[in-house]
């Protein structure tokens, strides 16, 4: 007879003895998903790819009575477990709120699981973990959790709301590690637990598995905002639900529908009702379980959530486990443009950048306060030849006509707002945040700068405006070249160098 560990034996002990037997005899308790009673009909034993029936007698009252006894109390989500192990019982019950049916879910601690995503979580990274039910997204969640706690040595707590991370009872189960646990008493209740976790414990990291509501969401946001790294799993299959479920849409920093200016539209080549980000993702990186053992990671989230607004495809990193600890990751199946090459750069707003606005007729604390709100760093400037970019009000750009002449004349962006208001400045400052240039003039900057590289020389980069100049030395940076402006606007220009001109320079010039 086979040797069998704790939980195999604890979880064979709370089933009917024919029952324990028949699974001995079957013997592929490795591969067992659940168990499944249902009064009046034959018991089942289901795995990944199959079921086999483990009696020919149909269940009785009494069997699902010894069950229930065994098992003790279930709780108000008709959940139960035995104790220090992950194995779940899950009750039906009838319209008499008797007990008539059971699914005994087989509960592992696979170890070694880690590796796949080891380098995201050694990040620091918040992850967000996505996949159809049964996959394996708790183990992910629990290996990380151990491996967080005991590897990296971070202060953990794990939100557990039905036990499934740490298992029954008031000791959590060695497979989470070192890390602490909260369980919830009603899930309703999850945010609040959440919440007074981090306000209580002290976490460095968050461990949270199915966030479904969006209170939940919320306090993910909340907790985010007080600087804790989050590892969570949500409800959904990939991406794509994510974005159009309405409840957690919040944790991709939330989207709403923005009008643009007939100019705007034009230069997008868009409608003037477009869906926009609102705030930044809760998350930094989103991983879709495709498969028990294929991985698709989206890094950057921030960018592939305003890239699939925009209608761009977004092709994520596929990690396939191999044998073992090891894993492939495999090349793309389509050919990168050049955007994708450096991807994220061509926005106008970056969090390590501060942009330089003149405002006329617009209130400076609205645009201060927007601005955070926002999470970008705005500076107002003095003079308009100090500035990255023009705001004016409506009446202003009719009164002073000259400074629309004057931003003109400089190459400097020109925005415009009906009203001064925090709602208006607000809405200004995500249609400027969004600007972008296009990809026929990214990429004739990208040969230019590749020339610069590879000839081991300077070139010079067509006249531009700010914004266009600010876009290029970033690009620059990501190439590892050094880049200047030289030249008065209008005739401003980048020139950038390769790593061996830069020798004896001075720093980057202005824009």
């Amino acid at each position: 007879m086979a040797e069998y560990d704790y939980d195999t034996q604890a979880f064979l002990s709370i089933l009917p003895v024919p029952l324990q037997q028949a699974l001995k005899r079957i013997d592929r308790f490795d591969e067992l998903v659940e168990v499944v009673l249902d009064l009046g009909r034959v018991p089942e034993a289901r795995f990944e790819f199959d079921f086999v029936p483990l009696s020919e007698n149909k269940v009785t009252r009494e069997d699902i009575d010894s069950i229930v006894h065994k098992v003790g109390e279930f709780d108000r989500d008709n959940r139960a477990g035995i104790e220090q192990t992950l194995h779940r019982i899950s009750a039906i019950r009838n319209r008499h709120n008797d007990v008539v049916g059971l699914t005994c879910r087989v509960g592992r601690a696979l170890y070694g699981k880690i590796e796949i995503i080891e380098d995201l979580v050694k990040s620091g990274a918040s992850i967000l973990i996505l996949g159809r039910p049964g996959i394996g997204k708790t183990t992910l969640l629990r290996e990380a959790s151990r491996y967080i706690s005991d590897t990296l040595r971070k202060r953990v707590i794990i939100v557990d709301t039905s036990n499934e991370i740490g298992g029954d009872g008031d000791v959590p189960h060695p497979g989470v590690g070192s890390s602490r646990r909260m369980q919830v008493p009603i899930d309703k209740e999850q945010h609040d637990i959440m919440i007074e976790a981090v306000e209580n414990h002290n976490p460095e990291v968050i461990v949270i598995d199915e966030i479904g509501r969006v209170e939940e969401a919320q306090a993910c946001r909340t907790i985010a905002e007080r600087g804790v790294e989050l590892i969570g799993t949500a409800h959904g299959n990939d991406l794509g639900n994510l974005i159009t479920n309405p409840t957690l849409i919040d944790l991709l920093g939330g989207i709403q529908t923005v009008t643009l200016s007939d100019e705007e539209a034009q230069r997008r080549g868009t409608q003037k009702s477009v869906l926009e980000r609102k705030a930044a993702p809760t998350f930094d990186v989103l991983i879709e379980m495709r498969e028990r053992d294929v991985l698709a990671i989206y890094r950057n989230l921030a960018d592939v959530v305003d890239r699939v607004l925009r209608g761009f495809d977004v092709q994520p990193e596929i990690r396939r486990r191999t044998a073992g600890k090891d894993f492939v990751i495999e090349p793309s199946h389509h050919q990168d443009t050049p955007e994708e090459l450096v991807p994220g750069i061509d926005q106008l707003w970056t969090q390590d950048s501060v942009v330089k606005l003149y405002i006329q007729g617009i209130s400076q604390s609205y645009v201060e306060r927007a601005g955070h709100s926002l999470h970008t760093d705005i500076q107002v400037v003095r003079t308009i030849e100090e500035a990255d970019l023009v705001l004016l009000s409506d009446s202003a750009a009719a009164k002073k006509p000259f400074l629309a002449e004057r931003a003109a004349a400089l190459g400097l962006p020109l925005y415009t707002t009906t009203k001064n208001s925090l709602a208006a400045v607000k809405d200004l400052l995500r249609r400027v945040h969004s600007m972008s240039v296009d990809k026929e003039q990214y990429s004739s900057w990208m040969r230019v700068m590749q020339e610069a590289a590879l000839s081991c020389s300077s070139r010079e980069l067509p006249y531009s405006n700010a914004f266009e100049r600010r876009i290029q030395h970033k690009l620059a940076e990501r190439l590892g070249l050094f880049s200047e402006s030289e030249g008065t606007p209008p005739f401003r220009r980048v020139v950038v160098y390769s790593p061996q001109m830069r020798a004896g320079q001075g720093p980057r010039g202005s824009l």
